[in-house]
């Protein structure tokens, strides 16, 4: 594959984080208490739909769940042109779930379908 084909070296994609959907708040400490230990990580809350073990693993408290079995953020250096590329090559976008910064710019994008039970979103946050 040529460059100018491969999103990992035109965008600098990576997984971000993994985001892991609990049926209830007490489960979703639990399961980022376990993340702490395995790897190491603080708990970090980011917003109150979720709470991160490190920026590694994300958990999502009951109601925000994306993703039948969890969701799979991806970094990339530039959201619009990823973007591009990937509707280029048939992955359409979920507009309506776009997270915006305060200066109007994406934070995070889906796209609408998901990949073995996964969501997946494009966000510019490592």
């Amino acid at each position: 594959m040529a460059q100018e084909e491969d999103p990992v070296q035109l965008f600098n994609m990576h997984i971000s984080h993994i985001g892991i959907n609990a049926t209830s708040d007490e489960e979703a400490e639990q399961i980022v208490s376990k993340f702490q230990t395995l790897m190491g990580l603080q708990r970090n809350v980011v917003a109150p739909v979720s709470v991160f073990a490190g920026t590694l693993v994300e958990v999502m408290r009951p109601g925000s769940n994306r993703g039948e079995k969890g969701h799979i953020g991806l970094y990339v250096n530039d959201i619009p042109a990823a973007e591009r590329w990937f509707e280029a090559r048939g992955f359409q976008i979920d507009q309506n779930a776009r997270a915006l910064n305060p200066d109007g710019s994406t934070h995070l994008v889906y796209f609408k379908d998901q990949i073995a039970g996964f969501a997946i979103h494009l966000t510019c946050d490592e």
